[in-house]
């Protein structure tokens, strides 16, 4: 049995504190400190027992991690892990990777120059739900993929906006929830070679958007549309019927990713795929259900679990930071075509 990877948290606020949730479980892992220069940082720290440092730098220095999460405001996503990069030390970093796409860049950079692995915390596509989906797309059971439906509707409270940040330019739907989203679009589908959007802050008039609609063509040919609102009385989102964070009321009956094909149908996250008895047949034919089937886990444990291995050097990330830089790029030209009213190109990565 190796000893368990001692892992170090920067920033204990909400996502911090999930992580740790699930860390503490784990036999091949502990928190071995937190660094938060947050006055509640001193007593959460006590109460998992472990050091606190108001700075990551001289975590870093004097405690020497194996490992460390970075789970502190988007802004510092990348300067804190060029810092640990620089110490030699394996991050998961939470989403979004970054900001802007030029100083993601450095990171991947960095990461690809030292050698030293960044996994970015996707963790959707940990769920064994989500790999359930992408084997059946992947192998070729929808036919060929031919449109995409995406729903993300719901209504945040308007205690949410009670942070400043968050009713500030950057801090929308589109970066911080249908990032998600698209990158799972990404990871289900294949690569986006052009977008259309149209965004609106009608609803609360914040620096914001509050909806947003998108239209993409994926490298493969097929057409996809994303529907999104955090301003909408709905129950259409990963959220509300994924069932994976049990502080949403699950509405378990709600699909939110419609695939099609020209073999079959698939709906998310119910499993549901449609298709023919023979291939071929057309309109004129019932349509056939089967209910897909998959064990489930807890993505974020998983995702955990994952990094200790990419930690240890025996896989590399599911997500690299050249990875989720792609998916940031989206965002990028999604906000671009918005602005424009034209059709954009993600900008390559590399």
């Amino acid at each position: 049995m190796k000893p368990p990877l001692r892992i170090a948290l920067i920033g204990v606020g909400n996502m911090g504190q999930q992580h740790y949730q699930h860390l503490k479980t784990l036999a091949e892992a502990r928190l071995c400190a937190v660094a938060d220069p947050g006055s509640q940082a001193v007593a959460v720290a006590a109460q998992w027992q472990v050091p606190h440092f108001s700075d990551h730098q001289t975590l870093l220095r004097e405690i020497r991690p194996d490992a460390v999460i970075v789970a502190n405001p988007n802004n510092l996503h990348v300067s804190t892990a060029l810092d640990c990069l620089a110490a030699g030390v394996p991050v998961l970093l939470e989403k979004p990777v970054g900001v802007h796409l030029d100083e993601v860049r450095e990171l991947v950079a960095a990461s690809r120059d030292t050698g030293v692995p960044v996994l970015v915390g996707h963790h959707r596509r940990h769920n064994p739900l989500i790999a359930r989906a992408r084997e059946l797309v992947h192998s070729g059971a929808l036919g060929q993929l031919t449109t995409v439906t995406t729903l993300w509707q719901l209504r945040k409270p308007e205690s949410y906006f009670d942070i400043p940040w968050r009713r500030e330019a950057g801090a929308g739907l589109l970066l911080t929830n249908l990032i998600h989203d698209l990158d799972l679009l990404r990871h289900l589908c294949g690569e986006v070679r052009q977008v259309q959007a149209i965004t609106s802050n009608r609803v609360r008039g914040y620096a914001n958007e509050d909806c947003a609609v998108v239209l993409l063509q994926f490298d493969n040919g097929a057409l996809g549309s994303l529907t999104g609102s955090d301003a909408a009385a709905a129950p259409w989102s990963w959220e509300l019927d994924s069932g994976e964070n049990p502080v949403y009321p699950r509405q378990s009956d709600q699909p939110c990713y419609l695939l099609a094909g020209t073999e079959g149908a698939l709906s998310i996250p119910q499993l549901k795929r449609w298709h023919y008895a023979e291939a071929g047949e057309g309109w004129h034919q019932p349509l056939l259900m089967q209910q897909e089937t998959f064990d489930p886990g807890e993505a974020l444990r998983l995702q955990l679990q994952h990094f200790v291995q990419v930690a240890r050097g025996e896989v590399a990330p599911l997500v690299s930071a050249a990875d989720a830089a792609r998916t940031l790029a989206l965002i990028e030209a999604i906000r671009q075509a918005a602005a424009t009213g034209q059709a954009c190109t993600p900008t390559p990565v590399e």
